[in-house]
């Protein structure tokens, strides 16, 4: 039988109901009323506009009322506002904004997708402020972006750090204007957990926003020019867009006596009918069942109102389905980020009190040896059954993909170790050989079937002040780097021979930098007869959420200093300095090169491609008197601007401590580190880590002892007896020097050499070269070169010679000390 259906509102859900409901039924009347000009567009591609990289307007407007009509036979009605639904006539009173008309038109069946509004809470002085800006539709798009071409906007402020306030916060920094943030949480991105938040501030940061948690907007003064907060805190902004977040507009179904629900939506079945029979609505304006706890949840995204429009039109049409909830998953970008989720957070799991675990890793986006890899962080929360209650990931490439595995392994009911089984496609550029996804699997398995027990970094601070047993299981260099209060260390590959350190009496708390080593250790001493806990996620994650967002000062210029305007006025040459490829700490090192070789007050401005340059000039620049006028990020590199000297007269130095980020300080100037192995591997590392501390202004010596001799060789010489065996036996020189694991024969060394050469990265005689040229000590070890029968015509010219008083008397000076 022919039905009259009448939908109201169209883009997401009420576009997808009306082409379902046609190419299910070709004889059906189907009627669009949409308030608007536009029935159907990408509403999430708004923001991209207005900051220029969606170039034409055009594009977001999928389907036009001519073409959308033509195509699929539809009574499509633009302009057309319904004003009441009568439920008792079956029918909706309309009136056409073009013409000013009022009419009823009837119905069998309806279905409401209104949708819903920006929150515009009552605020002091809005109603005098004309730059005052939400983003909902088009029109909002043409408004804001009408107004910053017409006011020369220079500075705007966004109320609100959820999906629309970041992403307008993104494209307005593309456009050069200085923005303020403004959150009334301790965290922008609600969907995802703090200690993910914020990685996100820390990219904000980087980026020149200033970001302010934890308050809120109180009031509008100066017609909106300035901005006052609930802490006293003022702003001042040229515009300010609210997105302080969405409600459901449901309106015309409270005034039609429909039964609501959470926060005024609209209540539905999985039917998607309302309580009165033969009215249906979808979308935004809905309550909906969270996927994974059942309770009642608002969850505004596209998917599902393109999900539920496609099914309201097979319910109509006699067609068995129901609507099984919604997950909640979702990307976004923030500058260079992607972040991620799917099901419930940590917040809301502890909100309703569901017993869960926490597990965190940071592997990488694909194998570590083809070159762009970059790191993820994931986190999976799971059940007690080992139910996937949710995931989050942020990181710049691979994490959507990952997060969508795991929503579709929570879909059809795989618990969180079976992640491990999940066979996913491989490829050097694309994965590893054990996705993330896999060794998250993994973890889960390990929590679940009791082979270890993890503490989270939440529980930390407490354990620090209780004066627990904090074991630090990492390499010595590793702890530049920070390390939790009051640790012991062992590094783990000495772990087994000092078992009679360890206390037998108390739990020990095993970390290491992401969490991986850490379980390694837990497991020894478990078996060992210890009580061994992991820290989740390790170091880096505990590091990661203790992080400090910055202030930053009014948007003013800013008066130089008498010395620093003095050496500025002048006409002075800028060396232009290009790193990008270049890995840790090669960036510095081409810092400290082009300053050594300049005078006092001139400028240089470098790029690199490494985003942790951003922390490594900063640090460097503090610590070698050097003044650091600019650091910034530009599309995908680091641009920094420094002038030589300016700075302090002697770099300030404070006892040792939790370091801020990246930096960390120290009392001695020295560093100091005895070479015993002959592994190209090991050589490389000692190389770097004398070179970055060279370059850091400190004094270094490396002490050269048996097979850390072959390093030193430089040429091959005629030997006899015991030498000459050595010589057989051992490398002839830094070229031919073998890896610690995975040598194969040689060839593991040749793949290595070759990797390195894609990644610009010198080869290890270079190195050996250039850390000289920093002023890098090599001393070899008399004693060893006389057993092994070493000969000083066959080491470096540079090369000094000297027992181990000499070393100690340089380590004495030292506050870095490793044995390598």
């Amino acid at each position: 039988m022919k039905k009259k259906i009448v939908i109201i509102g169209g883009v997401a859900g009420g576009a997808t109901a009306a082409t379902r409901l046609r190419r299910l039924n070709e004889k059906d009347d189907i009627i669009l009323f949409e308030k608007g000009e536009y029935i159907s567009f990408a509403n999430c591609g708004l923001p991209y506009h207005v900051g220029g990289t969606i170039k034409n307007r055009e594009d977001l407007l999928l389907q036009t009322v001519d073409g959308m009509s033509e195509q699929y036979g539809l009574d499509i009605r633009n302009f057309s506002e319904v004003t009441a639904i009568n439920p008792d006539k079956k029918s909706v009173s309309v009136k056409n904004h073009q013409t000013n008309e009022t009419y009823e038109e009837t119905f069998d069946q309806l279905i409401i997708s209104t949708g819903a509004k920006a929150i515009v809470p009552p605020i002091d002085g809005l109603d005098e402020a004309d730059n005052v800006f939400s983003l909902r539709n088009i029109p909002d798009m043409d408004n804001i972006k009408k107004y910053i071409a017409d006011k020369q906007v220079k500075e705007a402020a966004i109320i609100g750090g959820g999906f629309i306030g970041l992403e307008m916060m993104e494209n307005l920094v593309e456009l050069g204007i200085h923005v303020h943030l403004v959150e009334m949480s301790d965290q922008v991105m609600p969907n995802i957990d703090f200690e993910l938040a914020q990685i996100l501030h820390a990219q904000i940061d980087l980026h020149g926003v200033d970001l302010t948690l934890s308050d809120g907007l109180k009031a509008f003064q100066q017609q909106g020019k300035k901005l006052l907060l609930n802490s006293g805190k003022t702003i001042s902004a040229d515009m300010t867009i609210l997105s302080i977040g969405v409600a459901p507009e449901s309106t015309l179904a409270k005034e039609a006596g429909i039964e609501l629900g959470l926060r005024g939506s609209i209540k539905v079945n999985d039917k998607l009918e309302t309580s009165i029979p033969d009215i249906y609505a979808i979308g935004d304006a809905i309550e909906v069942t969270d996927f994974v706890n059942g309770q009642p949840t608002l969850i505004p995204l596209a998917w599902p109102a393109n999900r539920q429009g496609r099914l309201v039109a097979d319910i109509i049409n006699g067609i068995d389905a129901v609507y099984q909830g919604t997950q909640g998953t979702s990307a976004a970008k923030i500058f260079e980020l992607t972040a991620a989720s799917t099901g419930n957070s940590e917040k809301t799991l502890k909100r309703l009190g569901i017993p869960y675990h926490s597990i965190h890793i940071h592997p990488n986006s694909h194998a570590g040896y083809y070159p762009g890899a970059s790191p993820i962080a994931l986190k999976l929360l799971f059940g007690t059954d080992g139910k996937i209650l949710g995931a989050q990931g942020v990181g710049t490439e691979g994490v959507d993909k990952r997060i969508d595995v795991i929503s579709t392994a929570m879909k059809f009911g795989a618990a969180a170790p079976d992640l491990a089984a999940v066979e996913l496609a491989y490829a050097p550029p694309y994965s590893s050989a054990k996705d993330p996804v896999n060794m998250l699997g993994y973890t889960a398995d390990n929590i679940m079937s009791g082979r270890v027990e993890t503490v989270s970094w939440q529980e930390v601070d407490q354990l620090i002040a209780e004066g627990a047993y904090l074991l630090d299981i990492r390499e010595d260099f590793e702890r530049a780097t920070g390390e939790l209060p009051n640790s012991h260390f062992i590094p783990l590959s000495q772990l087994r021979h000092r078992l009679e350190e360890l206390p037998q009496d108390q739990p020990i708390y095993v970390y290491c930098q992401v969490g991986l080593r850490g379980y390694n250790a837990a497991r020894i001493l478990m078996q060992n007869g210890f009580v061994a806990k992991n820290i989740d996620g390790g170091y880096k994650t505990y590091k990661q959420a203790h992080y400090q967002v910055k202030k930053r000062e009014p948007l003013i210029a800013k008066q130089p200093s008498p010395k620093t305007a003095q050496k500025t006025n002048e006409a002075v040459e800028t060396i232009q300095v290009d790193a990008c490829g270049l890995q840790c700490p090669g960036p510095i090192l081409k810092v400290k090169e082009a300053i050594d070789h300049m005078e006092e007050g001139q400028k240089l401005e470098i790029q690199a491609s490494d985003f942790g340059f951003v922390a490594d000039i900063e640090a460097w620049s503090k610590n070698t008197g050097n003044t650091l006028v600019e650091n910034r990020l530009e599309g995908n590199k680091v641009k920094a601007t420094i002038i030589k000297g300016l700075g302090a007269e002697s770099p300030v130095k404070v006892p040792n401590r939790l370091p801020e980020e990246g930096v960390l300080h120290e009392t001695k100037e020295g560093a100091t580190m005895v070479v015993f192995s002959g592994d190209m591997d090991k050589a490389l590392a000692s190389m770097i880590i004398a070179s970055g501390a060279a370059a850091m202004g400190k004094k270094v010596t490396i002490f050269f002892t048996f097979w850390g001799l072959s390093i030193l060789k430089k040429e091959k010489i005629k030997k006899s007896g015991l030498a000459k065996m050595f010589d057989i036996m051992l490398p002839n020189g830094a070229t031919k020097l073998p890896l610690s694991k995975m040598n194969m024969g040689g060839l593991g060394a040749k793949m290595m050499k070759s990797v390195m050469k894609q990644k610009n990265v010198d080869p290890l005689p270079e190195m050996i070269t250039k850390a000289n040229e920093l002023g890098v000590k090599f001393v070899a070890c008399t004693m060893s070169m006389d057993i092994m029968g070493v000969e000083r015509a066959e080491l470096f010219d540079f090369v000094e010679y000297g027992g181990v008083a000499a070393y100690l008397g340089d380590a004495e000076g030292a506050n870095l000390n490793l044995f390598i």
